[in-house]
């Protein structure tokens, strides 16, 4: 994943769903921040395929609680949150953030587990897709709602072979992740830093502690399943956190979120290539049209 995002925080997302960045800088730095976003997106989606190579051992559910105990450490010791200073105030958004991110990556998970992980991103981005049209409210924004609502029709379309369970799962993913990226807001107002975030994170491994110990009691897991699930909590996670950090103060925020748009192509092709989920010419159609109306989105100048 998003795909998925992303944990998945809000470094994936369009452009009017992230901070703004700085000036970007000229020459070698503005490269490498372009470097870095194009690792970051391969990173993530080869991420998510590793996370399902480890389905048939642990199950959506136990990859989900490994890549969350790893995104836990990982934000943890980066942020270094003071847990004792947090008030009543500030541990509200940070408790529904935590419910909403593990929620998020759940459904995202199993969604892949049933319908692939191309359908699944391109379905899950729709959530900052909507967050970034509903802020926008122009013209031109309401011709991409529609060639993304076109697109999602399509790839939701009637058939015997159709897994509405998986595509709703995907639909679920893409609210989380909405939700996800409003909650970062309030909890950025509130908690200093990436603090509200590292705590939501800690929060939500302390929920799916239960499952690993179930999951370890009944049937011990292989060398093999942890290790990709691992790889999906660096890969999907950690990687992406540090690597969106860093692109953040080097391009645009207009440029991140076109990039952006590209993830569900990168999953597609990803899917494709490591985990043999191809796709046909209607699903490919489809998810040019939910990444051209973001590009769109993003190409027209604001007044």
């Amino acid at each position: 994943m998003e795909t998925a995002p992303a944990p998945r925080t809000v470094t994936a997302t369009p452009a009017s769903a992230v901070p703004a960045a700085r000036d970007p800088e000229p020459g070698a730095a503005r490269l490498a921040g372009v470097v870095t976003m194009v690792g970051s997106g391969v990173c993530n989606q080869v991420g998510a395929a590793l996370g399902a190579l480890a389905f048939p051992v642990l199950g959506p559910v136990g990859v989900v609680a490994v890549r969350q105990y790893v995104a836990a450490i990982v934000l943890m010791a980066v942020a270094r949150p003071r847990l004792r200073d947090f008030s009543a105030r500030q541990w509200g958004p940070v408790a529904l953030l935590a419910l909403v991110f593990g929620t998020m990556n759940l459904s995202l998970y199993t969604a892949v587990d049933r319908i692939g992980l191309g359908l699944a991103v391109t379905l899950e981005f729709l959530g900052p897709l909507t967050i970034a049209l509903a802020a926008a409210r122009r013209r031109v924004d309401a011709i991409c709602a529609v060639i993304a609502g076109a697109g999602v029709v399509t790839l939701m379309r009637p058939q015997p072979s159709a897994d509405y369970l998986g595509m709703g799962l995907g639909l679920l993913a893409a609210a989380c992740w909405a939700a996800y990226i409003l909650l970062n807001r309030t909890v950025g107002r509130r908690v200093p830093g990436a603090q509200g975030s590292a705590a939501a994170a800690g929060l939500s491994a302390l929920v799916f502690l239960p499952v690993g110990v179930v999951l370890v009691v009944r049937q011990p897991p292989t060398v093999g399943a942890v290790g990709y699930a691992v790889a999906a909590g660096v890969l999907a996670s950690a990687v992406p956190y540090l690597a969106d950090m860093f692109t953040l103060r080097r391009v645009p925020a207009q440029a991140f979120g076109l990039f952006m748009s590209v993830n569900p192509v990168l999953a597609a092709l990803v899917g494709w290539v490591v985990l043999g989920q191809g796709l046909g010419r209607i699903e490919w159609a489809a998810i040019g049209a939910v990444v051209a109306a973001n590009a769109m989105s993003m190409l027209v100048p604001r007044r």
